[in-house]
């Protein structure tokens, strides 16, 4: 991905930030230098928290990264996979019902969420749910569009 511009966030949009996803996922980011990334040829926008690539914007709304979301463990947002979920979610497939085991009840359709594994908790995705967190879990469907995940460009990006 090539770059088109990098410039530090004022401190005004880092507390923003910073409230943002302490709202969203209960999580308290923790960085001396914020950075904001935006690519030739693609629409994302990455915040790099110290160097690393830990929030990006998402259709204009800040969110951990996969990298982010794995160092940050978020509390809320949270929908886990099991074990035969893990490849095809790391793949970037959406979210189906069967593979879900739980998801938090903050979840409303259209969040963002983080994606885990149940054995582990490590993250492996970035989806936006289509139905409440309450609903999630089920025989079929698909409950969440994969909008980021392991391996992915915004993955292999390093600051």
């Amino acid at each position: 991905m090539q770059v088109k511009s990098r410039h530090h966030l004022r401190s005004d949009a880092v507390s923003d930030l910073e409230e943002t996803l302490s709202d969203q996922l209960g999580v308290s980011l923790d960085g001396d230098a914020y950075e904001r990334v935006e690519f030739e040829e693609t629409d994302w926008e990455v915040i790099l928290v110290d160097g690393e690539p830990q929030v990006a914007y998402f259709d204009d709304e800040p969110f951990l990264t996969v990298r982010g979301a794995n160092a940050y463990e978020p509390e809320r947002r949270l929908v886990t996979v099991d074990a035969g979920a893990i490849s095809f979610v790391s793949d970037g497939a959406d979210v189906m019902r069967p593979g879900i085991t739980e998801a938090t009840d903050d979840v409303e359709p259209d969040d963002l969420v983080v994606i885990a594994e149940e054995s582990h908790g490590k993250i492996l995705a970035i989806g936006r749910a289509r139905v409440d967190g309450s609903e999630m879990v089920g025989d079929e469907g698909k409950v969440v569009d994969s909008v980021h995940h392991v391996g992915d460009e915004l993955y292999e990006f390093a600051g």
